[in-house]
């Protein structure tokens, strides 16, 4: 989490070994910054916000390419993997589409199918949500949240919404011009006090009527209350 500008894209690409970065990436305590890069290549995925264009496949045909990458084999029983994948995903229909004449949201929804077909120890979505209804977002959040955990890997999403995050994440990172400002829960890290530090609003976290906790925002912190 974090406003514009404040270092997420920056940390996923670096994460990536797309970008400079020093210290250390542990993975199961192994440090991935020390690997070659083809090797991080193998466990690290990274789905940027845009996808390159102008890529004339059909969307079966891409993400059998991307897992051939991962080392995967063409056969029937590979092809039904990726063809389950797009009807967990909603997209079954389009796999015989081009990708170049898709909409925003219809390839980042490939993208997220590409990424998850080459089975990453680390997965790493830059607003995979920011082309998507209301609908798809939680369908994804709640397919990445399951696959997360059924796959055992570990799974860093950039979102601007922080209800979204408050709903679906297990831990929080919380960012501010390129600084770490929280890190933890997502009941510890989001807080008045946090979203005044790093979104400069007044905000509530309070429950619905159904018992779900949410930020309700009142105003600037800096306007008249």
């Amino acid at each position: 989490l974090g406003p514009n500008g404040s270092g997420k894209s920056t940390l996923m690409r670096a994460m990536a070994g797309l970008g400079p970065c020093r210290g250390e990436l542990l993975l199961e305590g192994e440090n991935l910054l020390t690997q070659p890069f083809s090797r991080r290549a193998e466990q690290v995925v990274y789905l940027p916000q845009t996808l390159p264009a102008g890529v004339h496949l059909h969307v079966l045909e891409s993400i059998i390419v991307a897992q051939r990458a991962a080392g995967g084999r063409h056969s029937p029983q590979h092809q039904e993997e990726v063809m389950a994948l797009l009807r967990q995903l909603g997209i079954a229909h389009l796999a015989m589409s081009y990708l170049d004449q898709l909409s925003g949201g219809q390839k980042q929804l490939v993208g997220l199918a590409q990424s998850l077909i080459r089975q990453p120890r680390l997965l790493l979505l830059d607003e995979p949500l920011s082309a998507l209804d209301l609908n798809y977002q939680f369908h994804v959040m709640d397919l990445v949240r399951r696959e997360t955990r059924r796959r055992n890997i570990v799974t860093l999403v950039v979102v601007h919404d922080i209800n979204i995050a408050l709903r679906h994440a297990d831990h929080v990172l919380m960012l501010k011009a390129g600084q770490l400002l929280g890190d933890g829960t997502p009941a510890a890290v989001i807080t008045p006090e946090t979203l005044a530090a790093v979104y400069g609003v007044r905000g509530r976290i309070e429950p619905c009527s159904q018992g779900v906790r949410q930020v309700i925002i009142d105003g600037l912190v800096d306007s008249e209350a």
